[in-house]
């Protein structure tokens, strides 16, 4: 049940210029490589539908994963508004994740409460600059749990 249809194209930014370059190698590749950030973490990319185009992104996130389940922290690095794939995952919840060279589909939850406190503390276990990014952004970084879909 993968997700098909028209990939959007990257936007042309200089600031996400790695961005592009990261998923051009992950797709070349096959995901045998491009699957670190430029810090050398590792990271799976979420394929997910546009809310408004219906177009298919592909976005490269810290890889932070538990007993088969993945997060996707809407964080962008503290910035006052959310990623645009947060309203992506909100409308359309289907998603894939790419793992290196695995492709599996998952459905995204938002989470909140006690479970997002849990949750929010692996992903600042991975990732301790998720910490930094929640003091200085003035709203509640979203925090989705991709949960695997079995078929």
């Amino acid at each position: 049940m993968t997700l098909r249809g028209e990939y959007a194209p990257i936007a042309p930014n200089a600031a996400y210029e790695w961005i592009r370059e990261q998923i051009e190698t992950w797709v070349r590749s096959g995901g045998t490589e491009g699957t670190k950030d430029p810090g050398g973490r590792p990271c799976i990319i979420v394929v997910n539908r546009g809310a408004k185009s219906g177009l298919l992104h592909r976005t490269p996130l810290v890889r932070v994963e538990r007993d088969g389940q993945y997060l996707a922290v809407g964080s962008r690095g503290g910035k006052p508004k959310n990623p645009p794939w947060v309203y992506n995952l909100r409308a359309n919840p289907l998603v894939e994740v790419w793992d290196e060279t695995r492709r599996d589909d998952y459905n995204a939850r938002e989470l909140s409460g006690d479970e997002r406190a849990r949750w929010w503390e692996l992903a600042v276990s991975v990732f301790a600059d998720y910490a930094e990014y929640a003091q200085k952004a003035p709203r509640v970084i979203p925090v989705f749990l991709l949960e695997p879909i079995n078929e």
